[in-house]
């Protein structure tokens, strides 16, 4: 049974932003993390735990100049890879979406892929710093594994609602014409 070229489209089209919308999600979903926990909180910088981590990097305390100067060059490069993640995420997204470009902003599919990425943001980098490596904890102290559960279930969260945003919504076909209402 042959398929027409609409039908191809409308079953891959909606593909087509899931990548961009993941990537702008983690790197979003960092810029969060980094601006209000390290930056606004201060409650942790990318090493503040190593002196209990578990993979034995050097311990920089983030109560001294040196040590705050080590973490600052850290958060810096936690912070440049999110920005490399939010250019690759726009760069794709405006490479892929050729028509409606306004309208893929508005698609509750993109906003649902973009809170996957920053649920799988939360989950890979609560697992990997806060539970295996140990480099650094959401809010140390003697209740940080309930801070460092808290920012797990909140990944799920997001992951969950993005699924439910995405299932709930129409699928997204950046090539299809837009109907503005008018046609008659």
């Amino acid at each position: 049974m042959a398929t027409t070229t609409d039908e191809a489209r409308a079953a891959t089209a909606p593909n087509s932003i899931r990548l961009p919308g993941i990537l702008l999600g983690v790197g979003l979903g960092g810029f969060v993390d980094g601006i209000l926990l390290h930056q606004l909180l201060q409650w942790h910088h990318m090493l503040t735990s190593t002196d209990h981590d578990r993979i034995g990097v050097k311990y920089y305390d983030p109560d001294t100049v040196p040590g705050l100067e080590m973490n600052t060059v850290w958060d810096g490069i936690f912070h440049t890879v999110c920005w490399i993640s939010v250019l690759l995420g726009l760069a794709l997204l405006y490479s892929r979406v050729t028509h409606n470009r306004r309208a893929v902003w508005a698609s509750p599919v993109l906003w649902g892929w973009i809170l996957t990425g920053w649920g799988l943001f939360n989950l890979v980098e609560g697992l990997l710093d806060h539970q295996i490596l140990g480099i650094h904890h959401v809010h140390g102290g003697p209740h940080q594994a309930w801070w460092d559960a808290g920012f797990l279930v909140l990944g799920a969260l997001f992951l969950l609602a993005g699924h439910l945003l995405r299932r709930g919504s129409r699928p997204f076909d950046p090539e299809a014409p837009r109907h503005t209402g008018r046609e008659a």
